[in-house]
């Protein structure tokens, strides 16, 4: 016996026609010349039709932990206490030094860039996977990624459906790795600084979410002022970063940087802000911002994918 549409879903229609009927009218010229961010602020209209008609499942998935924050960094190295009813001989003292770390060779090997502008958690996920030996930087394998979304998407991780950190986690785990955590801080300094850690601690790439949480970057290595693995204080003054919507230009950020483009700390902090928008957005607050609604855990903080268990091997 086939199902009737409920009344609220069948009120939709009609609001939802007469949205789409003015996209068509008035977004050609619009959004071909952007006029005064039009072309913008429709496409986020589209998105939001899109959502009303088919909205994405609310069930359970990944969980967004956040991490308080530490105690005030200590300058003494870390070092581990043998026995203590055994003499063990005076180590051998840890001299504080720059360091320089980066997990690929050549990035340029492991680039994707997305295919639509949509794409970015995709082409970030498919570059995840290639860096670690699990997938390829083709348009097919970006295709096939995209495609398994139904899998993954929940209203928890995404309002607007598709593509959130969960989603980008739980890809992973689906071709083979498990184990990315999503983690949320107050400050900028310390997603960063951990994010640097779990790259020493794992040879694995991070997962940032800069752009308030609009885009999707790769985090491949840093450099520091001392190992943050042996010092609680190293500052980070910079990420190697794999940006999926090279070679574009954005209208807000400006030229994309090339594959495994050092970002100097004011760059990272520029794409990833701890300030109030630009003129124009002046709405929009620091860390994670979404204008679709509420992430009682991820608003305001700062929100990294990161791995949790090292590379076999390393």
């Amino acid at each position: 016996m086939p199902v009737r549409p409920s009344r609220r879903a069948a009120s939709r229609w009609p609001v939802a026609l007469a949205i789409l009927a003015l996209l068509f009218v008035t977004g050609f010229t619009v959004v071909r010349t952007n006029v005064l961010g039009m072309g913008d602020r429709l496409d986020r209209l589209a998105a939001r039709v899109e959502t009303f008609i088919d909205p994405p499942p609310h069930r359970s998935t990944l969980p967004t932990v956040v991490v308080t924050a530490a105690p005030s960094p200590s300058a003494t190295p870390r070092i581990t206490p043998g026995p203590s009813a055994t003499p063990t001989p005076s180590p051998t003292p840890i001299v504080r030094a720059p360091v320089d770390v980066a997990i690929v060779d050549d990035h340029a090997a492991v680039f994707a860039s997305q295919l639509t502008k949509e794409d970015c958690a995709v082409a970030g996920t498919q570059m995840v996977l290639t860096l670690l030996g699990l997938g390829n930087s083709s348009a097919a394998f970006q295709q096939e990624i995209k495609g398994r979304i139904g899998e993954w998407e929940s209203w928890e991780d995404s309002h607007n459906g598709g593509w959130g950190p969960a989603a980008v986690a739980q890809a992973l785990a689906a071709y083979g790795e498990p184990g990315y955590e999503i983690r949320a801080y107050a400050t900028h300094t310390d997603a960063l600084r951990d994010a640097a850690l779990a790259i020493s601690e794992t040879d694995k790439p991070v997962v940032l979410f800069p752009w308030w949480g609009a885009h999707t970057w790769v985090m491949t290595g840093y450099r520091a002022d001392a190992d943050p693995a042996l010092f609680d204080d190293a500052a980070i003054s910079g990420a190697y970063v794999l940006d999926p919507w090279f070679p574009r230009v954005s209208s807000i950020w400006g030229p994309s940087d090339g594959p495994g483009s050092f970002e100097t700390l004011a760059e990272l902090e520029r794409n990833w802000p701890a300030f109030q928008g630009p003129p124009g957005y002046e709405h929009i607050g620091p860390g994670w911002t979404r204008p679709e609604g509420a992430y009682p855990d991820r608003d305001g903080r700062f929100v990294i994918l990161v791995p949790t268990t090292p590379l076999t091997g390393s």
